[in-house]
């Protein structure tokens, strides 16, 4: 049985492209139903931390734990198993199935007969789903398509959740109901790790903040000590001094 600890610590982690080094020796630990906010500028390595993460970019050095198992070789359909779900930038529902098919699609490596339960708590949860659940996915806007895609994620019932610019090309007002949404993965339990444009909402939501630059972390603190760090709300917030 895998030792208790923090459901993800990251030590020492490098990664790229071929012979192109983005990360370069990052190490962190997330809390247990948490929310920890991953800012920075483009091109720092937000995206590709996920990705080394989930398995889809491979580490070259460093350790990746969850909970407990050291995962850093580990193919990502067994990370998918033991619970790490992504939901990754851009939309990635199928937009001829319903919303209904859609749920259904993202449990598609159960074998359990449970999922019909899963699928109800899932509108119980995200009540604007179960209004559209006959709606084929494309015909809903892109926030609501956002939500959708943490629904299909949660229909693995993980205990981390990866989630990639979340917010963007959404409205205002459509990034509101997406951030709510992301507070609700809390609620259930859920610890997740954001990579997130929108950074002064993301703090808002997030118990922690994490800045990353060149690959490497520069700062980190609680979600409302980051908002108030005068050179963080200068040059990653773009927000005056308070």
């Amino acid at each position: 049985m895998a030792a208790e600890g923090p459901p993800l610590s990251v030590q020492d982690l490098a990664s790229g492209y071929g012979e192109l080094q983005i990360l370069r020796g990052v190490s962190l630990e997330l809390r247990p139903a948490s929310i920890t906010a991953l800012i920075g500028a483009n091109g720092a390595g937000k995206s590709t931390l996920l990705k080394t993460i989930f398995g889809i970019v491979r580490a070259t050095a460093g350790r990746i734990v969850f909970r407990g198992t050291d995962i850093t070789e580990m193919p990502t359909h067994r990370r998918l198993r033991m619970g790490l779900a992504f939901v990754p930038q851009g939309r990635s529902t199928f937009p001829l199935m319903t919303v209904d098919e859609n749920l259904e699609m993202g449990a598609y490596i159960r074998t359990d007969r449970r999922v019909r339960d899963d699928i109800e708590r899932i509108y119980d949860m995200y009540p604007l789903l179960r209004r559209k659940r006959a709606e084929p996915a494309g015909n809903l806007s892109g926030g609501e398509q956002q939500v959708l895609e943490m629904g299909m994620a949660l229909m693995l019932s993980p205990s981390l959740a990866l989630i990639d610019e979340p917010s963007l090309g959404l409205s205002p007002a459509m990034q509101t109901v997406v951030f709510g949404a992301i507070a609700r993965l809390r609620e259930r339990g859920t610890t997740v790790l954001m990579v997130e444009q929108n950074a002064v909402q993301a703090l808002k939501i997030a118990d922690r903040g994490i800045v990353l630059e060149l690959g490497r972390i520069s700062a980190e603190g609680t979600g409302p000590e980051m908002l108030l760090d005068p050179e963080i709300r200068r040059t990653y917030l773009g927000l005056p001094d308070v």
